[in-house]
């Protein structure tokens, strides 16, 4: 099995178990107080915060992984369909998953399953030539 096999959404729910049991406040900032801003206004990145932008940027690899086809692809969406519903199963079983951060990473692992089955078959279907003239 590839690399391209293994679904990118598994880093931000790893990243996630490792800062609750380190017992990091995802609501604690990276960088103290904040940054001062030219506006004047604060801007505090917390943990939750990077480990949502990670979770958009791996979504966004994986959508362009949804686009090629093969035996790579077809174990890739299998394995995310796992990766979601262990995110599924923690948040509805895990108190330390009961967050809104984690929330919004089990949305990306649902958007991933989605946009890659929606995209595989549209693929496929333009690679083999069905659905005739509905393009």
């Amino acid at each position: 099995m590839s690399l391209a096999a293994l679904p990118l959404t598994i880093i931000p729910f790893i990243l996630y178990n490792l800062l609750a049991l380190m017992g990091i406040d995802l609501n604690g900032s990276l960088v103290g107080d904040g940054i001062t801003m030219m506006s004047g206004g604060v801007w505090k990145l917390t943990w939750g915060d990077l480990l949502l932008l990670i979770g958009i940027v791996v979504l966004f690899i994986e959508i362009v992984k949804a686009t090629y086809t093969g035996t790579a692809s077809m174990i890739d969406h299998g394995l995310s369909m796992v990766v979601f519903i262990a995110f599924l199963v923690q948040f509805l079983l895990v108190s330390q998953a009961a967050t809104s951060v984690f929330f919004l990473l089990l949305m990306v692992a649902l958007i991933d399953v989605i946009a890659g089955f929606t995209i595989g078959i549209r693929v496929a279907k333009r690679d083999i030539g069905f659905g005739g003239g509905d393009q």
